[in-house]
């Protein structure tokens, strides 16, 4: 008889949205044990043999205690997903300080805290993944999202930094930049006026059309790319690095 072998752990933040969703529904697909994390509630259908975890990863006190419910589940992780995140979209001139320091908490420094606190669970492990969850807008960006895109700018100089320093207790750190990807995020911020007028189904055709690919992606997509960065048997020589999943869409000029 072999060896019994727990199953692989994972922590998800955001786990209630769009991509959060997706990507605990592959994680349980796989046979992994899934603790969530969201400020809004998971409703139902959360698996029955992992843990959710409703609190804001903003405030540094809630991520104490989510950390606290988590070392009671589990004594190790495996993997770590950054993926909660908040988009104010508006003109920087008319954010508000108090806007720009709720986005910073919600997108970066909730990484750098949430991290310091993992990092131990991951190393009891013998090891394992932290995967940040970034944006097209660390690299490529458009007017009236600058707070969000400083953010996420900002994990991926995160990212490489954890990558050069947790390597030696065997820890990879990578990020995703999801393109244009059908959450309610986006539909939200779908308002700017940069795909033009009409209802939310034409501003959704004229921003696939702007992708080379010429289609928006699903969450389930965007996980998928989490889940091979997450597994140190599909990417085990990769770290430090931002995986770009868009469709394209940074490929091409934006002048032609």
């Amino acid at each position: 008889m072999s060896a019994y072998s727990p199953p692989k752990t994972v922590l998800i933040t955001g786990s209630s949205g769009g991509i959060g969703r997706a990507t605990t529904a592959l994680f349980v697909e796989k046979g992994w044990c899934v603790i969530g994390v969201d400020r809004a509630s998971f409703g139902k259908g959360f698996p029955k043999n992992g843990l959710f975890i409703q609190s804001d990863i903003s405030h540094s006190d809630e991520i104490d205690a989510i950390f606290d419910k988590t070392r009671k589940f589990t004594k190790s992780l495996d993997a770590l997903v950054n993926n909660a995140a908040l988009q104010i979209a508006k003109s920087l001139l008319e954010t508000t300080v108090e806007e720009w320091d709720a986005v910073m908490a919600a997108n970066l420094r909730s990484v750098f805290l949430g991290v310091k606190l993992a990092h131990p669970l991951l190393k009891a492990r013998g090891g394992g993944a932290v995967v940040n969850v970034s944006s097209v807008h660390a690299i490529q960006t458009s007017a009236n999202i600058a707070a969000y895109a400083t953010s996420k700018g900002g994990l991926l100089a995160l990212t490489r930094a954890m990558a050069i320093e947790f390597a030696p207790d065997n820890i990879r750190v990578n990020a995703i930049l999801p393109g244009a990807v059908d959450t309610p995020m986006l539909r939200a911020g779908l308002d700017r006026g940069h795909l033009g007028e009409g209802n939310m189904q034409k501003r959704l055709n004229n921003l696939a059309r702007k992708t080379v690919s010429g289609k928006v992606g699903t969450p389930e997509e965007i996980a998928q790319a989490i889940y091979f960065l997450a597994d140190n048997e599909k990417s085990s020589f990769i770290t430090g690095q931002p995986l770009v999943v868009d469709g394209g869409a940074t490929a091409k000029l934006s002048t032609e």
